[in-house]
């Protein structure tokens, strides 16, 4: 041979062809047969054949192969975050002033405190209905809710920042950082109309009251404080110092005492007897002005005088003494009232004590 080096090459090639078609005509034949994946075949004898290392063995024959136990893992491996539950609307206070409607029942005290802010707030952002006086709200009536405590000023023209803020005793920068004012803090100007927050701020009130009258030359007219008015000088029964509760409730059903409201509204149903916290002389006993209604005011010749307002009728007239615990009317929703309760004051040398200092704990 001339070239027998060439012809072992040829030899070596075409025997590695030959070994790679046999591989593959086996592999495709173990496929489809079986081996290859997880299906069974059955022998001539019909026993189940299982594939074990490239042979056929019966699976009668098998050992039974315990599988490794699971590894359970200890817990996440992570840090927990907590959900925020105030990341699409943000919990921020109340810019807006909001309108309300009084129903029966409402009280200053109440409205302001569903609210969230002082009575004196509420009172103040309704001065041009209600004039400071708290008893004169009414089913019905539409107030102002300011947003927070302070004053909720109408501006009138020819107002000033400057002016505004001494008028209420408030600090010009509260008045400007309010958001809600929406004013131009480089150039703050003042629109007429306009309703001005101002946070902080307070002002005197007004007090709309029947005088403290003596058991002596009274004087008080009848044309000013109403046709309960008593005229002459009345002598009778002196109190004791001590007080009990007006009516059988020993809870309120309004206002409480406070600077807008020298007083506290005791829940009463409607004819309930009131009685006289304690012994005296009555000096008014009747109709009167300023949103009282029919009422009574006894003076208990020691200093103190008690108010009972709101009654449906008064049971006890002008100059007639009256003991502790006698019947002197019976409770309404007479004159400015929004339902039926007794508006109960005590007066001390002419000034106002709250009730609570001088009532029996309920």
């Amino acid at each position: 041979m001339k070239n027998p080096g060439r012809l072992l090459s040829f030899a070596a090639w075409g025997a590695a062809l030959v070994f790679t078609i046999l591989a593959g005509i086996l592999g495709w034949r173990y496929f489809f047969s079986g081996t290859a994946g997880t299906r069974r075949a059955s022998s001539s004898q019909g026993s189940e054949l299982l594939p074990v290392q490239g042979r056929w063995e019966s699976a009668g024959d098998l050992p039974e192969m315990e599988l490794p136990a699971p590894v359970i893992s200890a817990g996440p491996q992570f840090i927990p975050r907590l959900s925020n539950l105030n990341t699409v609307i943000p919990n921020r206070a109340r810019r807006e002033v909001l309108d309300y409607r009084v129903a029966l029942g409402d009280s200053i005290f109440e409205i302001a405190s569903r609210f969230n802010l002082t009575p004196e707030a509420v009172l103040w952002a309704n001065y041009d209905q209600l004039n400071d006086n708290p008893d004169l709200i009414s089913v019905g009536m539409e107030l102002l809710i300011p947003p927070l405590d302070g004053v909720l000023y109408d501006v009138q023209a020819g107002d000033t920042l400057e002016a505004v803020a001494a008028k209420f005793d408030a600090s010009i920068s509260d008045i400007l950082d309010w958001p809600g004012n929406q004013l131009d803090l480089v150039n703050p100007s003042l629109e007429p109309g306009a309703l001005l927050m101002i946070p902080g701020g307070h002002r005197e009130f007004r007090q709309w009251l029947i005088p403290t009258i003596p058991r002596g030359a009274a004087g008080v007219s009848k044309a000013v404080y109403g046709e309960g008015a008593c005229e002459g000088s009345y002598e009778g029964a002196y109190g004791t110092g001590t007080f009990i509760w007006p009516v059988d409730t020993h809870t309120l059903s309004g206002n409480d005492y406070w600077s807008g409201h020298l007083a506290i509204d005791i829940a009463a149903g409607q004819g309930a007897s009131v009685y006289a916290s304690d012994g005296g002389v009555v000096v008014f006993s009747g109709w009167s002005t300023g949103g009282y209604g029919n009422t009574v005011v006894i003076d208990h010749g020691n200093g103190y005088q008690t108010l009972y307002g709101h009654l449906s009728s008064a049971a006890a007239g002008c100059g007639r003494s009256v003991s502790q615990g006698t019947v002197i009317g019976y409770a309404g929703s007479t004159g400015n009232s929004t339902g039926t309760h007794l508006h109960f004051e005590v007066r001390y040398l002419g000034g106002f004590i709250s009730p609570w200092y001088v009532l029996p704990a309920p």
